[in-house]
């Protein structure tokens, strides 16, 4: 066992002695604090002042729609000027506007409105996540060290996602919603002083100006064809994300759900570590097949399962391909993203993403609110099976050089 142990990280003790990098993982954890804390905080507030998971998942969902809507315009704006002016931009707006969402709904305002200033505030949301995650390309040319890195970024994210519900949900247990959804408003003011304060971008390569095509990345079938199984994957998520809370929320124990969502994380972190350290000879594509394949089975499992402990290990067991999987994806980003829309391709990977999780919410919360409790949950599984059966379709990068 410690043989093993010492084997899986070896390979990260050899990386983290590079120069920068363990500044640079710090940095991107504690600047991307506020995307771990965001969705749980704003759900269970506006559940509060609403009354209802429906309701506020069209908030949730609004919100991160157009965080993904923004996110291609961020990327070419950064592709084309560099970073640091969105980065001050957004670092004033979007806690400004996330001000204006908390003061509105604490006096009553209608959904509507509600929806209206959600969409502003995902908007103008900080793009550290896509820098951090276009500098790795910049940082290293080797396939290798880029797996180790985005490795151990995916692990750092759902250190995020264990840290932030957990955070959220003692904050509202020992508090309430609105005091959780103001500390989260705090900590994303200081977010953009500690990015630009860290090594990350000094690693930063501009491009030179190019002809570009309107569509950018869209144009190469590949990327987008992977895009679209990003979405049905992280559709997936949204169910989850609001599923664990809603399902929490009826066995009348509310911190449950925050349990649920970090032991998800948890799970997703553990497997992220070990898929990191390994040396596959399969193929990118068919790693990402098997990922999506293998979490299928605990999400489906949700359904037939009551016992509390067993429900929150189907939770863990249901994250740990979650790292993985996205390893895989943003590897392929990376490998097919041409160097003039390296930035606006994790941008658009970022749109599909955060689209499928912000309508996974919003359907979360009305299948939770109208159908089977646990309903979320097996729709969850049937997804990503056939996430993981259209994958078989990407052909590995080996047979389209044998062509």
């Amino acid at each position: 066992m410690k043989q093993t142990f010492t084997a899986l990280t070896a390979p990260y003790r050899v990386f983290l002695r590079l120069p920068d990098i363990p500044a640079m993982i710090v940095t991107a954890w504690l600047s991307r604090l506020p995307i771990g804390m965001n969705a749980l905080a704003i759900l269970l507030f506006m559940r509060e002042n609403l009354g209802n998971f429906q309701q506020a998942g069209s908030i949730v969902g609004t919100f991160f729609v157009a965080m993904a809507v923004s996110a291609p315009v961020q990327g070419r704006l950064v592709d084309r000027i560099g970073p640091r002016l969105p980065l001050i931009v957004t670092g004033v707006m979007h806690p400004l506007l996330m001000t204006a969402l908390f003061v509105a709904a604490i006096y009553g305002a209608a959904v509507p409105l509600l929806m209206v200033i959600a969409a502003a505030c995902g908007a103008f949301a900080s793009p550290v996540t896509i820098l951090t995650r276009t500098t790795w390309r910049h940082r290293f040319g080797d396939e290798y060290n880029r797996k180790m890195a985005y490795s151990i970024d995916s692990i750092m994210i759902e250190v995020n996602f264990t840290v932030g519900p957990l955070l959220v949900a003692g904050i509202t247990a020992a508090s309430s919603a609105r005091f959780a959804l103001a500390t989260v408003i705090a900590i994303s003011c200081l977010t953009v002083v500690i990015f630009f304060a860290s090594p990350i971008l000094k690693y930063w390569k501009q491009e030179a100006p190019v002809e570009r095509h309107f569509l950018g990345p869209l144009t190469d079938g590949k990327l987008v064809a992977l895009f679209s199984l990003t979405f049905g994957l992280t559709f997936c998520f949204g169910l989850m994300e609001v599923g664990y809370p809603a399902y929490a929320t009826a066995i009348k124990w509310v911190a449950f759900g925050g349990i649920l969502l970090a032991l998800n994380a948890i799970g997703s972190a553990v497997g992220g570590f070990i898929y990191g350290a390994l040396h596959s000879t399969l193929s990118l594509e068919r790693q990402f097949t098997i990922a999506l394949a293998i979490m299928s089975v605990p999400l489906f499992l949700h359904g037939v399962i009551d016992q509390y402990a067993l429900f929150a290990l189907l939770a863990f067991l249901a994250g740990v391909c979650i790292a993985p999987a996205l390893t895989a994806q943003t590897l392929l980003v990376s490998r097919l993203a041409p160097a003039k829309y390296a930035t606006e391709a994790f941008t658009w990977s970022s749109t599909f993403i955060v689209t499928g999780l912000g309508i996974g919410m919003a359907a979360g919360g009305a299948i939770s609110e109208n159908f089977h409790i646990k309903a979320p949950f097996v729709l969850a599984g049937a997804i990503i099976a056939l996430m993981s059966a259209l994958s078989l379709l990407m052909k590995p990068a080996a047979e389209i050089k044998a062509q």
